[in-house]
């Protein structure tokens, strides 16, 4: 049984029975891939890379963006087909990918009928099967008993519910007639998911499937995928839920042998394998470069001996120069032959954040906010300060404004009421949720030269003072010479995290700076941000990043009695 999933937005009105790819396959439902190669671009993507997706599966796809995270998922999915390599595929399958384009007419009806297309197709033919039987119709009873397999094989009875239950935990917007367009991106993410969640697939590829989700959002989540009865792939940066639900992982990064590792035993024992074999990569290119240095610069010796000629001490014999010489040119020889023969089989280990130095004189106040509130986003009013060095940490639901507080303060949207004040020529970087969009076709580079460029004509930055590119680690030398059109959705992350970094903000608001980042950069990130010298003003869902940001200052946005907006100070307030 092969099925691809229908991920149009089409709706679909149920008539006849129900096809036998849409039935799900139970405990015999997998996915195999096997020898998958995908290349982009004239970039390798994915090399020689297998795996199984079968019904017990609690998979997690992890590795640094750009590593094909995604491209083995919809290869996995059968939205691209790779260059070499094949995957089967048994029972059903359902994906959330991390971009969705809407149709202009597109609603949320027209999302929830796709979900419900399959069962609600197998309660019709069951209803028009029963008809046939008490009728007395020839065949009727072999009729009704596939109609009954297949409306009991996806629990068709319970499907409406499920998903409207999952509309309400996520949050998303249950009004069939709304049109997607007119909802917010987080809107949109929360309704596509809840279809998902709610449908009955054997296989579920989730692709970033937290962004845009609150606490209660990412509590329910949680709790569906331990309870799915099928298996799953996951791909995401939220480290809490690769905790709580992986039990593999498929780590695409560069390994010492070039291929893609599987890791059992969960998120810790993934974790301490990957730094030990990180560490015995390191240990051994180390000493391969070590002893590259070695052999070259005993050739160099042996060529300044060759060059310069061999004399003997005071007082030994006149013929002894003439007689060294040959030994003299064989040393060189040898050691250049020895230069010649040794190979680097080791690569580069990859790279990690290089993190520059940033801060603005203590004390020195950055900004202020007072009585700030915007009509319909933002109730308040909301009074801030933010000195030097200073650490905050802005939470609450969805809706409560989170964004739109650091908009403001970013300087990105007017207040409707309330001031905002920024120190003169202070240095801002604004990471919102929705990587930039650049021109397409410029690359990485490019883009960042660009920015380095105006920062220095408005005279924001020396450009002495600004870092290349290739001096964060953000980006290896393949990605920096791609398209940004080309690039993954965390690569282009990135670019707007070395972008935002150029101009060595002494004040840095981050609108959950997580999302699209892969787990090893955001232990980084964290890393960084809690020792940079810039002061932080940071919105996150992140439960992880939560927890390691615990003992920074706290602003939690939620109804107060009076419709205002209360503080909630954590370890002496905001």
């Amino acid at each position: 049984m092969s099925h691809t999933p229908d991920l149009s937005l089409s709706p679909s009105t149920p008539s006849g029975p129900v096809a036998v790819d849409d039935l799900p396959a139970g405990p015999s439902a997998h996915l195999r891939a096997d020898d998958i190669c995908v290349t982009r671009g004239g970039r390798r993507v994915l090399h020689d890379v297998s795996v199984t997706v079968s019904a017990r599966s609690r998979l997690a796809v992890v590795g640094e963006n750009g590593r094909g995270k995604t491209t083995l998922l919809h290869v996995l999915a059968g939205l691209l087909v790779p260059d070499r390599g094949s995957v089967a595929r048994t029972g059903t399958v359902g994906m959330v990918e991390q971009e969705l384009t809407v149709a202009a007419s597109a609603t949320v009806g027209t999302l929830t009928s796709a979900a419900l297309r399959a069962p609600l197709a197998a309660l019709a033919a069951l209803e028009s099967a029963t008809l046939a039987l008490t009728e007395g119709a020839a065949g009727a009873d072999d009729r009704y008993a596939v109609a009954l397999d297949a409306a009991t094989r996806l629990d068709a009875w319970d499907a409406e519910r499920r998903v409207e239950i999952a509309l309400a935990a996520l949050g998303a917007c249950t009004d069939r007639d709304r049109e997607l367009a007119t909802l917010s991106v987080g809107q949109r993410y929360r309704v596509r998911l809840a279809c998902l969640l709610g449908a009955s697939h054997d296989i579920l590829l989730l692709d970033e499937p937290t962004n845009h989700l609150d606490a209660d959002g990412l509590a329910f989540l949680t709790r569906r995928l331990r309870e799915h009865p099928g298996g799953f792939a996951l791909v995401s940066h939220d480290r809490a839920l690769l905790r709580d639900v992986a039990h593999q992982f498929l780590d695409l990064d560069p390994s010492q042998d070039g291929q893609a590792q599987l890791y059992a035993g969960g998120y810790d024992a993934w974790q301490d394998e990957r730094r030990r074999d990180r560490q015995r990569w390191e240990q051994e290119y180390e000493r391969q470069q070590g002893e590259r240095r070695r052999l070259t610069e005993a050739v160099a010796q042996a060529r300044d001996r060759l060059h310069t000629g061999w004399r003997p001490d005071k007082g030994t014999g006149k013929h002894q120069r003439q007689s060294r010489a040959p030994g003299v040119v064989q040393a060189f020889h040898r050691q250049q032959e020895a230069l010649d023969a040794h190979r680097i089989t080791v690569p580069p280990p990859p790279l990690t954040l290089r993190w520059p130095h940033l801060g603005a004189r203590a004390g020195a106040s950055l900004l202020r906010a007072v009585d700030v509130e915007v009509t319909g986003r933002l109730a308040g009013p909301i009074s801030l300060t933010v000195t030097a060095g200073d650490r905050l940490l802005v939470t609450g639901g969805n809706g409560a404004g989170k964004s739109t507080l650091l908009s403001v303060l970013g300087g990105h949207l007017e207040p409707t009421t309330g001031t905002v004040t920024r120190a003169n020529r202070v240095r801002v970087a604004v990471l919102t949720q929705e990587v930039p969009r650049w021109e397409s076709e410029r690359t990485a580079r490019d883009v960042y030269d660009r920015q380095v460029g105006r920062l220095a004509a408005a005279g924001t930055v020396s450009a002495g003072a600004v870092l290349p590119l290739s001096g964060l680690g953000l980006l290896d030398r393949d990605a920096l010479r791609v398209p940004v059109s080309r690039m993954s959705q965390g690569q282009q992350r990135r670019l707007d995290l070395a972008v935002q970094l150029a101009g060595r903000p002494e004040l840095i608001i981050f609108d959950e700076p997580t999302n699209h980042l892969s787990a090893t950069l955001v232990d980084e990130l964290t890393a960084a941000l809690r020792g940079t010298g810039a002061a932080v003003v940071l919105a996150t869902h992140d439960r992880q990043l939560l927890r390691d940001l615990a003992d920074w200052p706290r602003l939690h946005l939620g109804a107060a009695p009076t419709g205002q907006v209360q503080a909630e100070p954590v370890n002496g307030g905001v």
